[in-house]
């Protein structure tokens, strides 16, 4: 099968010109037909049977019958939309109003008053019940299978059948290609001018994204159209609706949530407060806002509109005129009558007035005819496919027939026709509309299976854009790199560009990070400042700062994390304080700190808070505490970390998919002020043990994980006395048992002449040649024993395990030269020379740790 060739309307004319009048499915075709007329008429040539039997434009009956009925009738807004929804539908396939109340899971008390007050309605199906063509009259039928029962019921006993369809095939054009649906857009741009818009037609779904990202496009090039955006998409009824619904949305309102608004009323907040609650927002934007919601359950729906239009100095009298026919204007606006008209707005289309002029925007489910030479479809994708009604009234195969019929008539309007989709869509085969699979012959699954072109984007400009001015500066050469920004442009280059220019909300974990960070550098400082009972006001005043982000529901149990937090610090710096001189480094400024501000006390502490720039690694950043030359300490809320999970996700070839570089980088600079000398870094959880707080059964030893850094090579470090005194000692009980009867000059004599492989997994370890070697070595020297073979592995994986905790000189070498290849990197590409690509060095980025998400095409590399 293939798509059967349709009749054009010239010729369809010729076949009905001699009629005196011809019935016609849809409105467009019948206007199609009339311009035809070539002499004078009387009476109506082509046009629909509700038209012909109203003699009026036809109107949204549902809605009006709907109105009527909670008007005038006790029933609630739903059971109304219910009942009115099933009688008309049915009436339309069965060809009476009260047909419905021969199904006897439909003939409920509400519909039998639905349908006793919509039969004596005025309504355009009634008018076709009662209207009938007198039997003089010659009537053509254009498309008669696409005709409901109830349109049907009209004609006289005889007539003549018009198929729309010739015997012929269609030979469609190719499916256009295109990589986005922006690229769609651009594609209908590139041919739309102001001069020729009222000879385009769009065709498209009309709740797909497409209608809206083609209204706003023809807006910014000034291209008139019709057909589009209706009552519920003006932006300024939007935004009436949402005040009315945050109004009553609680406490828990978030800013973010609501920023659309904001910007609708004028009223901007900065980015960084969309994570807060609004109502608990200290901004003088929000004020008027805050000032509505405190009042709306006194106010009228009219004079919350009258407020709403003094604020944005903007009428909404259509929106007025709506609730005037609902009846809402003088009801309080309490919760339930604002679902009710949310409700309405969402299951009704409120006619507006449009201008007849430009391009036409056409619903892919609505029309059949567009009398326009030149035709865009637009995805032709799933949302195309009509879904029938599951209704016992509707003959589903008659019902997909007719809609069948209907598409391949939609698909043929115009002088030429451009098929414009796309192949993929977040990395997904795009589904042609499902009417292709019993028009097409062949198999295929997307729609590059078919006859298609690809087409590649093209640049279009539609306005002059931004005034450009050249100037002639050099691009600020990079130096240094903090540990953020290297693990953000490691997972993603772009990520880490956007970062640099987009800001980001605050958050709620930002906010008791700083807060624990700057109580612990104020407690270093000023340690009889706190005390037991002082806790809990420190406590209280960190709930206080970030209770904007949260539930009220959230505050007790914050205030036990607080509290149980801010001991364990207590406790960790007691038993262990700084000690030694801090680290000789650039200060770039201590910053401000809540607690010195709230306590009214200096920090004069320095071991706390070293901020530390070395240009000559490409390393910067700030230590939380110095505990001792040789030893950093990192405060962290999260959940612990293993050492060897750290030491994982600071791999270099290939990185982690979740880097992050900070022990390692400090280590290095570290490293710069006691070169020869064991290091370590431990990151200090103060939050892990909150459950056994809690409980009574914690212990400092599980908030800690140190990782060190050796100033030898790892096989260095495995040749010494020390590992083999542990292999003898503190491994496994086998590999305890193996060693111990070998001496370590013979240890270390293999180690000379057999090189420890370069492999971190424990699997090729055990599969490896020195594997092998090792314990042919051992069962020589020890005994063909079942528990020296046992042994050897356990010894593997203790040494495997030493190499992948902690850190050697090879591996600090081999990161400070990852910086600086780095680093050049990135300034060749700030330089202009390429793009920041989307992919790091891993590959495709880890989304998951992606901050800039939304200004991110996910794999792609542009």
């Amino acid at each position: 099968m293939s798509i059967t060739r349709a009749k054009s309307i010239d010729s369809l004319y010729e076949e009905c010109k001699d009629f005196d009048l011809v019935l016609v499915p849809d409105a467009p075709m019948a206007s199609a037909l009339n311009r035809r007329l070539d002499q004078p008429h009387f009476g109506p040539f082509a046009i629909t049977p509700r038209r012909l039997a109203a003699r009026r434009r036809e109107q949204a009956e549902d809605r009006l019958a709907f109105l009527e009925i909670i008007q005038t009738t006790d029933l609630n807004w739903k059971e109304t939309s219910y009942a009115v929804g099933n009688i008309l539908q049915c009436w339309e396939y069965q060809g009476t109003a009260d047909a419905i109340l021969d199904y006897e899971q439909f003939a409920t008390t509400a519909t039998h008053t639905a349908v006793d007050c919509i039969a004596e309605m005025d309504t355009t199906s009634k008018r076709l019940t009662e209207y009938s063509i007198e039997a003089d009259t010659s009537v053509a039928v254009v498309g008669f299978k696409q005709f409901t029962e109830l349109e049907r019921s009209i004609l006289p006993p005889d007539y003549e059948t018009v198929d729309p369809f010739t015997e012929e095939s269609f030979d469609h054009p190719p499916f256009r290609i295109l990589d986005s649906p922006a690229a769609i857009v651009d594609a209908v741009l590139d041919t739309v001018t102001p001069e020729n818009a009222d000879d385009v037609a769009v065709v498209l779904d009309a709740v797909s994204q497409y209608s809206s990202l083609i209204e706003s496009a023809l807006e910014a090039a000034e291209s008139p159209y019709y057909g589009g955006p209706g009552f519920n998409d003006d932006a300024r009824h939007r935004a009436f609706l949402q005040l009315l619904r945050s109004a009553h949305a609680g406490r828990d309102t978030r800013v973010g949530d609501v920023r659309p608004l904001l910007t609708q009323l004028g009223m901007p907040v900065d980015i960084e407060h969309d994570e807060k609650r609004l109502y608990d927002l200290d901004r003088p934007e929000v004020d008027w806002i805050l000032e509505f919601r405190d009042e709306i359950r006194s106010r009228t729906f009219e004079e919350a509109i009258d407020e709403y239009e003094a604020v944005t100095d903007a009428s909404i009298d259509a929106f007025r005129e709506e609730l005037a026919t609902l009846g809402l204007l003088d009801d309080a606006v309490t919760e339930p009558a604002v679902d009710r008209l949310e409700f309405y707005l969402q299951s009704y289309e409120v006619p507006v007035d449009r201008e007849n002029e430009g391009v036409l925007l056409a619903d892919a489910k609505s029309a059949a005819h567009v009398d326009r030479a030149v035709v865009f479809y637009l995805a032709l994708d799933e949302g195309w496919t009509h879904s029938s009604p599951r209704r016992p009234w509707v003959d589903r195969d008659q019902e997909f027939e007719r809609n069948i019929r209907q598409f391949q008539l939609l698909l043929q309007n115009g002088v030429d026709q451009y098929y414009l989709v796309q192949d993929t869509a977040g990395g997904t085969s795009v589904t042609p509309c499902l009417y292709f699979e019993e028009l097409f012959d062949e198999e295929f699954d997307r729609f590059s299976d078919l006859d298609s072109l690809q087409h590649s984007r093209a640049s279009r400009t539609t306005q002059d854009g931004f005034e450009k001015e050249p100037l002639d500066v050099s691009p600020e050469e990079v130096t240094a790199l903090s540990q953020s920004s290297l693990n953000s442009y490691v997972n993603s280059p772009r990520d880490y560009f956007f970062s640099r220019l987009v800001d980001n909300p605050d958050k709620d974990h930002f906010r008791e990070g700083n807060l624990f960070h700057d109580f612990a550098e104020f407690y270093v400082s000023h340690p009889d400042a706190i005390t037991s009972d002082t806790l809990d006001d420190v406590a209280a005043a960190i709930l206080d700062e970030v209770d904007p982000f949260l539930r009220g529901v959230d505050r007790e149990v914050r205030l036990t994390k607080y509290r149980v937090g801010l001991q364990t610090i207590v406790k960790f710096l007691n038993a262990n304080s700084p000690h030694g001189d801090a680290l000789v480094t650039p200060d770039g400024g201590r910053g401000e700190n809540f607690f010195a501000e709230y306590y009214d006390r200096p920090i004069d502490a320095s071991h706390t808070e070293r901020w530390f720039e070395n240009t000559d690694l490409g390393l910067k950043g700030k230590i939380d505490l110095v505990h001792s030359p040789t030893r950093l300490l990192d405060y962290k809320s999260g959940s612990k970390k293993s050492a060897y999970s750290i030491v994982k996700h600071s791999a270099l070839d290939p990185p982690s998919d979740k880097p992050n570089f900070q022990a390692l980088l400090y280590l290095a600079h570290q490293r710069t002020e006691h070169p020869d000398e064991e290091l370590q870094f431990t990151f200090f959880h103060f939050l892990e043990t909150l459950d056994d707080v809690v409980t009574g059964d914690s212990s400092l030893e599980d908030c800690l994980t140190t990782v060190t850094y050796y100033p030898v090579t790892y096989k260095g470090y495995i040749a010494r006395q020390d590992t083999f005194t542990e292999l003898q000692e503190d491994a496994a009980n086998d590999c305890n048992k193996t060693f111990s009867q070998v001496e370590y000059e013979e240890y270390l004599a293999f180690l000379d002449v057999h090189e420890f492989p370069e492999t971190r997994d424990k699997g090729e370890l055990m599969e490896s040649a020195f594997a092998r070697l090792l314990t042919e070595q051992m069962k020589e020297s020890v005994g063909d024993y079942k528990y020296v073979k046992k042994g050897c592995k356990q010894a593997l994986r203790h040494l495997l395990r030493i190499r992948n905790q902690n850190y050697f000189t090879g591996d600090v070498d081999a990161f400070e030269q990852f910086v600086r290849d780095r680093l050049s990197e990135l300034n060749t590409r700030r330089a202009g020379d390429e793009r920041l690509p989307v992919q790091g060095l891993g590959g495709d980025p880890n989304y998951r740790y992606v901050d800039n998400r939304d200004c991110i095409l996910e794999g792609g590399s542009r």
